[in-house]
């Protein structure tokens, strides 16, 4: 099985410092969409894999969080495509869960419900430096793109080795499907 791990605001929709807690503020980021939708015709199970401290915060609901992710759903379907699963932390940074990015426990999690035998062959692609050390730390492959937070990122942080670099969701997923039908990376069974 190929499956893919993205991280949500800033790589799929527009992030916002303030926290995105409704569908109003939920904005699909352009290309996103496409390069899901390429994804999951490709082969891959897209799985999403979100920090929501939002909703530990109380800044939204469970309702509205679920809004967001069928808007997100619906968005992807109409183009074709799939999203596969949705994991996400509701905890604060004070909870100190084992789930929090840049924890690798969402990432462990996806790949024991999906049965995955090598996460060596798992690319997780997000915007920041918590993203990419959570999928290092689970032995998978980081990928980094500049929307979101990742310019800046990318500016002031040190990169987990192996870190690639793209312009976009749209960018990355096009390198990730090459190299599938290339047979270099992603089978992780």
């Amino acid at each position: 099985m190929k499956i893919i791990i993205l991280d949500r605001d800033g790589v799929i929709n527009q992030d916002s410092d303030k926290y995105v807690k409704s569908t109003d503020e939920f904005h699909i980021i352009p290309g996103s969409v496409d390069a899901i939708a390429n994804l999951s015709q490709a082969g891959f199970k897209v799985i999403v894999c979100t920090n929501q401290s939002g909703l530990g915060r109380g800044l939204f609901s469970m309702e509205e969080l679920n809004e967001m992710h069928e808007k997100m759903h619906q968005s992807v379907e109409q183009a074709g495509g799939a999203i596969d699963a949705i994991i996400f932390c509701p905890h604060t940074p004070d909870d100190k869960c084992e789930c929090r990015k840049p924890k690798p426990g969402m990432i462990l999690d996806i790949c024991e419900r999906f049965h995955v035998e090598k996460v060596s062959k798992v690319a997780m692609i997000g915007d920041s430096l918590r993203d990419l050390e959570a999928i290092y730390a689970a032995g998978g492959i980081p990928i980094l793109v500049k929307t979101g937070n990742g310019k800046k990122t990318l500016a002031k942080e040190t990169l987990p080795e192996g870190t690639m670099i793209f312009d976009d969701l749209l960018a990355a997923s096009e390198y990730v499907i090459e190299e599938d039908r290339q047979e270099r990376l992603y089978n992780a069974e």
